[in-house]
């Protein structure tokens, strides 16, 4: 027995995944200006580690990356299964590819952090060159998301 999905459902769960999509977009900003803030306590110095301690920038940085993997993922693979449930078939291209490489990406960064935590300047690097390329990666992955929403907007429009 095959379940049927109702097709209002079917419609409108093509939306989620762009809305969810620029939700995170907007938090790895928030996220990269709390990674900056956590870098300045570091080298800081004494009186003013005091007070940027006091804002928890390194917590709230490790917080907004641990949201942003879990929904990244969770955004990803909800993007490709309402694809596939309203098409029949995933459509392979540029906006699948850097999607799956983002995700790639945003799990490497975060297995950086306990070496991070350790001092490991390598890891550090690593990982701020990755989500500078994640960051880039997701600037353009906005721009053609919303051309594919066009797309589903002019085939309902007919």
């Amino acid at each position: 027995m095959a379940l049927e999905i109702p097709e209002g459902i079917k419609t409108w769960s093509q939306f989620g995944h762009p809305i969810l999509m620029w939700t995170l977009f907007g938090i790895t900003i928030y996220a990269l200006y709390l990674g900056v803030k956590s870098s300045k306590v570091r080298s800081a110095d004494k009186e003013t580690r005091k007070e940027l301690i006091k804002q928890n920038f390194s917590q709230r940085h490790h917080k907004m990356g641990s949201i942003l993997l879990a929904l990244m993922v969770v955004g990803n693979i909800g993007g490709m299964a309402v694809t596939y449930i309203n098409n029949g078939k995933l459509f392979v291209g540029p906006h699948l590819l850097a999607g799956l490489g983002m995700t790639c990406l945003i799990a490497i960064s975060a297995s950086l952090v306990p070496y991070m935590q350790k001092g490991n300047d390598l890891a550090r690097n690593t990982h701020v060159s990755l989500n500078i390329v994640l960051l880039g990666l997701f600037g353009w992955q906005a721009l053609t998301g919303m051309q594919i929403v066009q797309k589903i907007l002019d085939r309902m429009m007919s």
